[in-house]
């Protein structure tokens, strides 16, 4: 029997994605899991034809309505495809209007790589969790269960998995969405279109004590020092303190953490802790407390709860409502062009330690989170942890590593041990 397909408005924080794309950019995330032997793919393909149907609000095309995009769930699974020469390749709008995620494989890795309107890192996680948990079970006959963010292929989608949960925890006032603009890094494009990649190795262990000799989170860590390095680069590049510029860090938050939901959906906010050095030169432990004091004063749900509600009012008037999808797309656009990325130097996601069933572990030895580039600022990271190891991901669309040399070299300088791989050319 055919399914009836289901289709769906785009989730508040959705609905910026489909304006704000370019000729040659578009917002993109991967996932990967790399195994211990090399992947089927015929087993690969099957298991993916099956999980689809567990996950109606990511296996799904956009569409083009009279007053919004929406999502239409596909009839059937993609085709899974060998991997390319570079992560989170450009992905053709045609290609989202078939299909808005792909599936890649290469020797012993498996990636999924998602349109940003579907779902965020969380909601991503649990779709290469749930497909490798299928894999495995047509591979090796194992029975996976239904834990550590695996869901049940037997069972049937959940409504409770494709709300917009910015619609239920909407705050009763607004806060203001002003901020100053920040220091912009900045080198020569690559003019072919190639991603660099450089991912950093690290024991988690010891980034922890670290971090907690030092009475701040991993994620505070890791920005501080981001924004250490960040720092030396302006130094070198404007002498003059006063024409210097806020170093901020946009990082998302997963706001299941904080309230009852179990969307697959996007369901995160960002907040943008920085320093500004037209104020003097800082040190690492003057950022680190400075941080770890605006993520306290930002990270709570009544914060969080006004945040949500600045995003959502407007989507409520009628002067958003009315005009057709032509004009919005105009005014998203402008809005993005002079909001979106010009208040941070980067994004650093930190997806945290990512657990799966006890079954599943001796058949995974890596997964890996890779951002895609921003359409105006050349870099990104993206950070999570499995096996004991903590796995940064650098990319960007530039030839200089200026970044992640100040970056790495200032791990080792702590004393931490840092592996270093590149696709560099």
């Amino acid at each position: 029997m055919e399914r009836k397909l289901r289709w769906m408005k785009l989730d508040n924080a959705a609905k910026i994605y489909p304006a704000a794309k370019r000729r040659k950019w578009n917002n993109l995330f991967r996932l990967s899991a790399t195994l211990t032997e090399p992947v089927d793919t015929e087993t690969l393909q099957a298991a993916l034809d099956r999980t689809v149907l567990r996950f109606p609000s990511i296996a799904v095309r956009l569409r083009r309505g009279m007053f919004w995009y929406y999502l239409e769930e596909i009839p059937k699974a993609p085709n899974i495809q060998p991997d390319t020469a570079y992560p989170v390749a450009r992905m053709p709008f045609d290609d989202i209007r078939q299909c808005a995620f792909r599936v890649l494989y290469y020797q012993n890795r498996i990636a999924v790589e998602f349109f940003h309107a579907l779902t965020d890192g969380n909601g991503g996680l649990v779709f290469l969790k749930t497909l490798l948990a299928e894999y495995l079970t047509q591979k090796y006959k194992i029975s996976v269960p239904a834990v550590q963010g695996v869901l049940d292929r037997d069972a049937p989608p959940r409504e409770e998995e494709i709300e917009d949960s910015f619609l239920k925890y909407e705050g009763e006032i607004s806060r203001s969405r002003k901020e100053a603009t920040a220091f912009r890094l900045d080198g020569t494009p690559e003019t072919d279109g190639f991603l660099n990649i450089i991912t950093g190795i690290l024991n988690t262990d010891e980034v922890l004590t670290e971090a907690k000799k030092r009475g701040v989170s991993l994620t505070v860590f890791i920005a501080s020092v981001m924004i250490l390095s960040i720092q030396q680069i302006q130094d070198r590049q404007i002498h003059r303190r006063k024409k210097q510029k806020p170093i901020k860090i946009l990082i998302p938050v997963n706001l299941r953490n904080m309230f009852e939901s179990s969307s697959l959906r996007n369901f995160v906010l960002f907040v943008t802790p920085g320093i500004d050095p037209r104020m003097g030169e800082y040190t690492l432990d003057e950022i680190l407390r400075s941080i770890h004091h605006q993520m306290g004063e930002e990270l709570t749900p009544k914060k969080m709860a006004a945040r949500i509600s600045a995003n959502v009012k407007p989507e409520k008037s009628w002067w958003v409502k009315l005009p057709p999808l032509f004009v919005k797309n105009f005014l998203l656009k402008m809005v993005f062009n002079s909001i979106g990325e010009r208040k941070s130097c980067l994004t650093l996601s930190n997806l945290g330690a990512v657990k799966v069933p006890e079954i599943m572990a001796p058949f995974l030895s890596r997964m890996d989170f890779v951002l895609g580039t921003q359409a105006t600022r050349p870099n990104n990271c993206g950070i999570l942890s499995y096996g004991g190891k903590l796995y940064i991901n650098f990319i960007r669309n530039i030839k200089e590593p200026s970044l992640e040399r100040e970056f790495f070299t200032a791990l080792r300088k702590l004393g931490l041990h840092v592996t270093v791989e590149s696709n560099q050319r």
